[in-house]
């Protein structure tokens, strides 16, 4: 092919090209912003889970340190 033509499918042949490279470099960033969001939210979630762990392990404990304290009474005078 010669003329208009010719130049009328290679602009629309590199128009094509860089639309589908836009396209497919998208959907590689999408995929690894996903990726780190997916990991963070794992790390966030693990974290709070740890968390949680310590603080019903502290409260057992002061209860059982609360159970185990016995005050003395107070001395009566008996007069």
């Amino acid at each position: 092919m010669t003329g208009p033509m010719k130049d009328q499918l290679s602009k629309s042949e590199i128009r094509k090209d860089a639309l589908q490279g836009a396209v497919e470099a998208t959907a590689t960033t999408v995929g690894e912003v996903a990726t780190i969001l997916t990991g963070a939210v794992k790390d966030v979630a693990g974290a709070l889970g740890g968390l949680a762990t310590e603080v019903f392990e502290l409260r057992d404990a002061a209860r059982r340190a609360a159970a185990e304290h016995v005050e003395p009474l107070p001395e009566v005078d008996e007069r």
